[in-house]
């Protein structure tokens, strides 16, 4: 074989090795019974809402929100389909805090520390706010946000008062587990029946908590929180990312 000819071909193969490389890490192949809900181009298997006008989006392979949506009802990012017992896995990030907001502090049994006065002691806490809804409902909300307590906390069964106490401390994070802003965080979440398990970057934050009355079934949503108004966004507003996100049903 003439010397031309046979490096032609050798450059042809390691192009093809390179290239068929790339492929792979780009799209890893998920561990058997895992399904993907976001393929990194476009919000196939998520309902935009309606008149949201492209404040969620796909942005360099993620999926990206602006806290802007222009929705004139839900604004938030519903999937198409329902879930009833399931491990989520994701990553997310908070890309930039958007003020300052009172934030309480939450003591270990899921209520907040008073002040002499009987109110709720705050600290205005840079911060931006989030999260993922379960089976449907918001009450079933792990939040993502700039709290002390960290993120995971199921705020709806938290702050009802008509909850056993072991629920509300049971959906209060045992640790916080956030990395700082602008960093990419992984949630897995495990739900069966009305039990949840939190684990965000290889810590369990939550632990087999109880949430009674939990939808049987239902969709999951990354949420719409707080908002622009008056050239500037509310303290508690969701500019927030999401990758990678897979579902194993039970």
């Amino acid at each position: 074989m003439k010397l031309p000819r046979l490096l032609a071909l050798l450059t042809a193969a390691l192009a093809l090795t390179a290239f068929s490389g790339t492929t792979t890490a780009a799209t890893p192949a998920l561990p058997a019974g895992w399904i993907s809900l976001f393929n990194g181009r476009d919000l196939t298997g998520w309902k935009t809402p309606i008149g949201d006008n492209g404040h969620w989006k796909v942005l360099n392979g993620v999926i990206d929100y602006d806290a802007r949506s222009e929705a004139p009802g839900d604004k938030n990012l519903w999937s198409e389909k329902s879930y009833r017992d399931f491990t989520l896995r994701l990553d997310w990030r908070i890309k930039e805090t958007t003020g300052l907001y009172p934030i309480p502090t939450v003591l270990a049994d899921g209520t907040h520390k008073k002040g002499p006065d009987g109110k709720d002691l705050v600290t205005p806490t840079p911060n931006a706010d989030s999260g993922i809804y379960l089976r449907g409902t918001s009450k079933a909300q792990l939040n993502i946000w700039c709290w002390p307590i960290g993120s995971g906390e199921v705020y709806g069964y938290r702050m009802d008062t008509k909850m056993p106490p072991s629920v509300r401390a049971g959906v209060t994070p045992k640790v916080r587990a956030d990395k700082p802003v602008g960093e990419w965080n992984t949630f897995e979440i495990t739900l069966r029946g009305e039990r949840l398990t939190v684990i965000l970057n290889g810590k369990t934050v939550i632990e087999n908590a109880e949430l009674p009355g939990l939808p049987a079934t239902g969709p999951l949503a990354f949420q719409h929180h707080g908002g622009w108004k008056d050239g500037k966004y509310n303290p508690a507003s969701s500019l927030v990312q999401f990758r990678n996100v897979s579902i194993k049903e039970l």
